[in-house]
């Protein structure tokens, strides 16, 4: 008898606890640091990317953003007071639109519905939609803050190779420079050095290096910035590699070949880029 009432008390704490429980924060969750929570709310799921996407709501259509992404859920406490889905939305645009930003669309209602900005940030945009359910009870905050993606996996000298071979030209994205300047970035060794191994194991190969830019800047200054960073290609292949040097040409060609749309960071990313042509 004891032990039937020890186990009604241990399974009615339990029951008790559970609800508090359940009201925590899900675990390693955070607001994000741009936009607090809105009052009585708790993180209910939550993902953080340091690259993803999503498809805005601006207008009679959607605009697919890519960069760095938080999608944060939030779920009413028990007893607190619920935030209505319109007051709930335009708290977070509001915010956007005090500090330059715009409103994009305003969808919501009384029992929910979705609401999206957009606010100019260092030069780049930060783009928020917030989606409302349940009359306020659930809410979803969804963030991106614009960024191109940071080139990661880079071509095997043996890749490079019967790329140039099938193509005649490859694409090297992972090459960077110091903003404006040809000085190359440490962090760009790992996608030089199979360009130095294929010219190291191919005595006949010749290539021209090009360089090419994003629009942002006079032309002229493009071209030059261009020429100059093939030309420090080239360079660092020579010294690093003892690569003769007759056996690369140079040349740049600023911002009049793009392959991405200069309109986004995404898009001029994929413009700030060295190829190299097989002669």
């Amino acid at each position: 008898m004891r032990r039937l009432i020890l186990s009604v008390v241990c399974l009615a704490v339990i029951a008790l606890a559970a609800p508090a429980w359940a009201q925590e924060d899900e675990p390693n969750s955070k607001d994000h640091p741009m936009f607090s929570r809105f009052p009585g709310y708790y993180i209910s799921g939550y993902d953080a990317q340091d690259f993803g996407a999503f498809e805005f709501n601006v207008g009679d259509s959607t605009q697919k953003v890519e960069g760095r992404y938080w999608s944060i859920e939030y779920q009413l406490k028990e007893n607190a007071k619920k935030g209505g889905p319109i007051e709930i939305g335009r708290n977070y645009i509001n915010m956007l639109t005090k500090r330059g930003g715009v409103k994009l669309v305003d969808d919501l209602s009384a029992g929910g519905g979705s609401i999206s900005g957009r606010m100019p940030a260092g030069g780049k945009n930060i783009w928020v939609q917030v989606q409302v359910s349940n009359g306020g009870e659930l809410y979803t905050l969804y963030v991106v803050e614009e960024a191109a993606m940071e080139q990661k996996v880079e071509f095997t000298a043996m890749e490079l190779a019967k790329a140039l071979n099938e193509s005649g030209s490859v694409a090297i994205h992972g090459i960077l420079f110091d903003t404006g300047k040809a000085t190359i970035k440490p962090e760009s060794a790992a996608a030089i050095a199979p360009i130095g191994e294929v010219l190291k194991s191919t005595p006949a190969l010749k290539i021209e290096i090009q360089g090419h830019t994003d629009n942002v800047g006079t032309p002229a200054a493009n071209l030059k910035l261009s020429q100059d960073r093939a030309a420090a290609v080239k360079v660092y292949i020579v010294s690093t590699f003892g690569i003769a040097a007759d056996r690369m040409t140079t040349a740049g060609l600023g911002d009049t070949k793009p392959v991405g749309d200069n309109k986004t960071e995404a898009g001029r990313a994929e413009n700030r880029r060295v190829e190299l042509v097989k002669k």
